[in-house]
């Protein structure tokens, strides 16, 4: 029987689930659902992981694997960086070659990468059923790539695990006809599996790290920031802006700034950027952390000031407020909640943003479910394949 029609085959336990994964966000949600698997599935569904290689550096991606006890890369494509063209043909074409090489009853992917639309392309171009987590999230800025990978990825899927009720309005407003079987896409309000891993993870952290007495951080408090996004680091005066008002508010605040450098922001830094760095010693330059020293350290910054999507949830997930450093955000229930201000790259609106979070109460409601996502949306997966057979 060819792959092409292979989704029409009568499944049997185990199902053969191929999980694309390539940025060190993916790994980490794929570390939820693995660990589900491996509880409570393992009778029943057979996991196949592929790293396309997108993050190739041993700090953000291999270690994550050892760390979070991630099962081994079945497949690795080694395609490391490259055009967003030229990356994305070779994941399509390395993707397509393993899903040609056995029965597959479904792929897996998650959020919003180029490995994630590289996966969805291989995928419906063979019918075979695509499960995308982290579904429906919307910046509306079509200038980010992350949301033209999500438009196209939601579009392709059979089953849309979205996180949040907002993510599910946000696909019901584009869900399409003619799925697999003729069957409509199915929208389902999954929860976040990011918040199952802070929950399994919080306490891990606690007990094994021990980056705040090495770094001597004050009880008193300190932020934590990250900066990775291409629209701040590579314009030079966005990423100066940035630089400029963390040193501000370390040196007028006497707190402590810890920033991990993402390999992309190290090698924008200018040497104007160098030098702003080097006169403030509050700022503490560091390389990419294992996700438990990130984890703690989430769990007890005063504060949060990023450009990333899945730091932003983390904060949230701890309690701790958070400045984004974006101009919109795709996780519009923490701004909704006041618990995260929009400050873009703009110095003012940044310290703005830090006098009114650092001195006010925050709520943080219960927005991302109740920390059995990955179950949930294993139950959802399972249910689908077995019912094809029928």
């Amino acid at each position: 029987m060819s792959q092409n029609s292979s989704h029409l085959r009568i499944r049997k336990a185990p199902l053969h689930l191929l999980t694309v994964i390539g940025a060190r966000p993916q790994i980490i949600k794929a570390a939820a659902v693995s660990r589900a698997i491996a509880n409570g599935f393992s009778d029943t569904i057979t996991e196949h992981i592929l790293h396309t290689g997108q993050h190739y550096d041993s700090n953000m991606s291999q270690v994550f694997f050892d760390e979070l006890g991630i099962p081994r890369a079945e497949y690795n494509l080694g395609v490391g960086s490259g055009t967003h063209g030229a990356q994305t043909a070779k994941m399509i074409a390395g993707i397509e070659e393993v899903l040609l090489q056995q029965p597959f009853d479904g792929i897996i992917l998650y959020g919003d990468t180029n490995s994630t639309l590289a996966g969805a392309v291989a995928a419906a171009k063979l019918h075979i059923p695509i499960f995308h987590i982290e579904a429906g999230l919307r910046s509306f800025n079509m200038d980010m790539p992350e949301e033209i990978n999500r438009i196209v990825c939601d579009q392709l899927s059979t089953l849309l695990f979205a996180p949040t009720q907002t993510a599910v309005d946000n696909l019901q407003r584009i869900a399409t006809e003619g799925r697999i079987g003729g069957q409509r896409q199915q929208i389902i309000l999954s929860g976040d599996v990011m918040y199952d891993n802070s929950l399994h993870f919080a306490r891990i952290a606690a007990e094994r790290c021990d980056i705040k007495q090495r770094l001597a951080l004050p009880r008193e408090g300190y932020i934590l920031a990250t900066i990775h996004r291409d629209h701040n680091t590579d314009q030079p005066e966005r990423l100066e802006s940035i630089l400029r008002a963390l040193c501000h508010i370390a040196h007028t605040e006497n707190i402590p700034v810890v920033l991990p450098l993402h390999p992309r922001t190290r090698g924008k830094l200018t040497p104007l950027h160098q030098s702003l760095l080097e006169v403030e010693p509050l700022v503490r330059i560091l390389p990419p952390l294992p996700f438990l020293e990130m984890t703690l350290l989430e769990q007890n910054a005063l504060l949060v000031m990023t450009d990333s999507g899945g730091v932003q949830k983390e904060a949230f997930f701890f309690e701790r407020p958070c400045v984004i450093l974006r101009p919109e955000t795709e996780w519009v229930e923490i701004v909704q909640h006041h618990a995260g201000l929009i400050a873009d790259a703009d110095y003012k609106r940044i310290l703005d943003a830090y006098g009114q979070l650092a001195h006010r109460p925050v709520h943080f409601p219960p927005l991302f479910g109740d920390g059995h996502a990955a179950e949930n949306i294993l139950n959802h997966i399972v249910e689908f394949l077995t019912g094809l057979s029928r």
